[in-house]
């Protein structure tokens, strides 16, 4: 049986989204007809989805309110509505925590959680209004075992999901969904700068490596009208390749 996805008509935000699971998502979004619009601090890499046709990109740092209100507040009003908001913007630096300056802690903790609680409420009254519309995050299955010098991204993790599900229930009733995704260990280029030598190897023999794209398809269900769900998180624990290399 094959999944097929039809955006026309929907308006699709994106932080994040010039590389990685970010960039793999929105360019599928765009292919099945949405309009996508990809948000991001890498002005460089969003000028390369400048081709891209359905793809309109904005600067943004989601750890600063004031900034993704202003953001998100100008794509509700250009395109008059968001479908559907995917919060895929993280950091992921790697440290002993005890040896973590007080300003790389908040770092990622403003741009793993608060960026995706600003981006949340920047969103929801308009979903709410149109009693229709999905947010998605990210966790990992660090957020639950945890990993050497990942303290600060694992805690950041481990936030969303006790915000993601206290959150989804607060708007379940007005027909609005919240889910997380944990993606799974995948190749992209933050994953390589995080994970180098005997961390690369250890989940290459494990779970396995899998591709920004193997990702596509589950975040593209939550987006879509199918997902009758809500405070959930859709786990990929093992690393199997949606398609043939």
């Amino acid at each position: 049986m094959r999944a097929r996805f039809e955006g026309e008509g929907d308006v699709i935000v994106v932080t994040g989204g010039a590389g990685g699971i970010g960039r793999a998502l929105a360019c599928a979004a765009a292919q099945a007809g949405a309009r996508v619009v990809v948000c991001d601090v890498d002005e460089a890499a969003m000028a390369t989805l400048s081709e891209v046709s359905g793809i309109s990109t904005r600067r943004l740092d989601v750890a600063n309110r004031a900034e993704v209100f202003a953001a998100l507040g100008e794509v509700e009003r250009r395109f008059g509505k968001i479908d559907g908001l995917v919060c895929a913007a993280a950091i992921q630096p790697r440290s002993p925590v005890h040896a973590m300056e007080a300003a790389a802690w908040d770092r990622v903790l403003r741009t793993n959680l608060d960026g995706v609680v600003w981006c949340y409420q920047a969103v929801v009254a308009g979903m709410i209004a149109r009693r229709s519309g999905s947010i998605v995050a990210f966790t990992s299955g660090l957020a639950h075992q945890g990993w050497p010098g990942a303290s600060a991204y694992a805690a950041s993790k481990a936030a969303l999901v006790a915000f993601a599900k206290s959150a989804a229930k607060e708007i379940a009733q007005h027909r609005v969904r919240f889910n997380l995704i944990a993606p799974g260990v995948i190749d992209t280029p933050q994953y390589r700068a995080a994970n180098a030598g005997a961390d690369d190897a250890h989940w290459r023999s494990s779970v396995g490596v899998g591709r920004p794209e193997d990702a596509v398809g589950p975040l593209l269900f939550l987006l879509s009208d199918q997902a009758t769900m809500t405070a959930s998180i859709l786990s990929r624990d093992i690393a199997y390749a949606a398609q043939e290399r």
